[in-house]
């Protein structure tokens, strides 16, 4: 009997307390999120799953968790903290953009740019309410609407709030469908969600080939700590469009980003163990990740309103929304509110190009908060 009571004294039944068992039913919530509404699964179930592991309760000491040294998971997560998986998900991401439409009407690009507003208007407001600078930058950067560059600042400047911003980041992202179509709508009037955009023109092989090329250096010369992120992305872009290369770029874009996504959503997910996750700023980290989120949606529609004053071929401010480099969900919810407006006003590959200068502008900012923020 006593040989039976230390056994169950050992299991995850008698060790449990009331954090863990929270945090199993948001593991339940994004699987249910990822596989019954279909909300980003490919993020959403690798991460939830990561939720129920990383919450079973166990003896310390037996290297079985993701914090204690040479466990499995331990070695998975160095994948995360490192920055590894980030740069490997970028590189995939590469070889999947098509930056045609971008090239074909370059001026899209202001609204990737704009978006990213709700980086520093968070990392202001994190400050204030007594978050460490770099604990601010690394919530500041979910409103780039980017899970991988999010985990990868945060990783840099501060570790113990991966667990937060990644679940911050990855929730917001998969909430798109919900949280955009109200601000696009508040933001713009029937008439200007009526616009629509000019036929692209056909952009060819060379701008294609040259554009990874010149992009990388002028990005990276801008801000060298974005270099992990962006030279992979530009790198994958550059085997995608060289021509000779497709087998290498239909590796990356398959087998090496489902690999490195497994991975992440995994580990990210079992780093959540309630009695490390569950604290104040975990709260205050998915408030003013919704707070950044909103702002960046904000910042891109009333910009392209801004646009329109001095432009003659007006710009459909909906496409604002699509600065946010949460691909392909934002410009797949611009074109749905378009089409609710008119079902023949098509603005996908519009919002594409704009998804994809938002990429470029969150790495950009990671960049430059993270070389700012190690200076301090």
């Amino acid at each position: 009997m006593e040989l039976f009571f230390q056994f169950l004294s050992n299991t995850g039944f008698y060790l449990a307390d009331y954090r863990h068992l929270i945090m199993i039913v948001v593991g339940f919530v994004f699987l249910y999120l990822g596989t019954a509404k279909e909300y980003e699964p490919l993020l959403l179930v690798p991460i939830g799953f990561g939720i129920l592991v990383g919450n079973v309760p166990f003896f310390k000491g037996f290297g079985l968790g993701i914090y204690e040294n040479n466990s499995v998971l331990h070695y998975l997560y160095f994948g995360v903290t490192s920055g590894l998986y980030p740069s490997i998900v970028f590189l995939g991401l590469g070889a999947m953009t098509d930056f045609s439409s971008l090239l074909a009407r370059p001026i899209l690009m202001l609204l990737g740019a704009a978006a990213q507003m709700g980086i520093f208007f968070t990392l202001l407001s994190a400050m204030a309410l007594g978050y460490l600078p770099r604990e601010a930058a690394s919530i500041a950067i979910i409103g780039g609407a980017d899970g991988p560059t999010s985990i990868f600042l945060t990783a840099k400047l501060a570790p113990h709030l991966i667990g937060p911003v990644a679940i911050a980041a990855y929730s917001y992202m998969a909430l798109i469908p919900v949280i955009q179509p109200p601000i696009m709508r508040l933001l713009t009037s029937r008439e200007e969600r009526l616009i629509r955009m000019p036929e692209l023109r056909e952009v060819s092989k060379k701008e294609r080939v040259l554009f990874p090329v010149a992009a990388v250096l002028l990005s990276c010369f801008l801000a060298p700590a974005s270099i992990p992120l962006l030279g992979m992305f530009f790198f994958g872009n550059f085997l995608k469009e060289c021509g000779v290369t497709e087998r290498l770029a239909q590796t990356a874009r398959t087998s090496i980003i489902d690999t490195a996504t497994i991975l992440l959503g995994l580990t990210v997910g079992a780093s959540t163990q309630g009695d490390v996750f569950l604290t104040p700023k975990s709260v205050g980290i998915f408030f003013l990740g919704a707070v950044a989120f909103s702002i960046a949606t904000a910042s891109g529609v009333i910009f392209a309103k801004i646009m329109n004053l001095f432009l003659k071929v007006k710009i459909n401010p909906l496409l604002g929304a699509a600065g946010v480099s949460a691909v392909p969900g934002s410009a797949r919810e611009v074109h749905l509110v378009g089409l609710s407006e008119d079902p023949e006003n098509f603005l996908l590959m519009h919002a594409m190009a704009c998804n994809s200068s938002g990429v470029i502008g969150s790495a950009i900012c990671a960049g430059i908060l993270w070389s700012f923020m190690i200076g301090l």
